[in-house]
């Protein structure tokens, strides 16, 4: 088999408003990796993802990414703190609660419209 390593997966997010965007990432705790024509490298531990300078109703209400962490009560309380939801227009966030699938999460939705699963592995 050849060798088919890799090396990260990345997904393009949508903004409706690209600086307005950046900025509610950042206070998420993402950072400015890289910024280039009309898309920003957003990165968190060693993981990132690229918001594009580009928005469509439809799609961008429809999308959808799980982010993965070790202790979401702390995530819930940082976006609590930083009053992300008051902040930001059309920012909504639902609180930590367990799902038949498994896992607890919260449902944060962002200033474009997309939906982020920020979940953790039952204990």
């Amino acid at each position: 088999m050849k060798n088919l390593k890799v090396n990260a997966l990345r997904t393009f997010v949508p903004a409706k408003d690209h600086e307005v965007s950046t900025r509610f990432y950042q206070d998420l705790g993402f950072e400015v990796a890289w910024s280039g024509h009309e898309v920003n490298e957003m990165r968190i531990e060693g993981f990132s993802f690229f918001l594009q300078n580009y928005y469509q109703k439809e799609w961008a209400d429809n999308f959808m990414v799980q982010l993965k962490v070790a202790d979401l009560d702390a995530w819930w309380a940082h976006i609590v703190e930083k009053d992300l939801l008051a902040r930001y227009d059309g920012v909504r966030a639902k609180a930590p609660e367990d799902y038949p699938w498994g896992l607890r999460e919260i449902h944060l939705i962002d200033p474009a419209g997309v939906l982020w699963h920020i979940a953790q592995d039952p204990a």
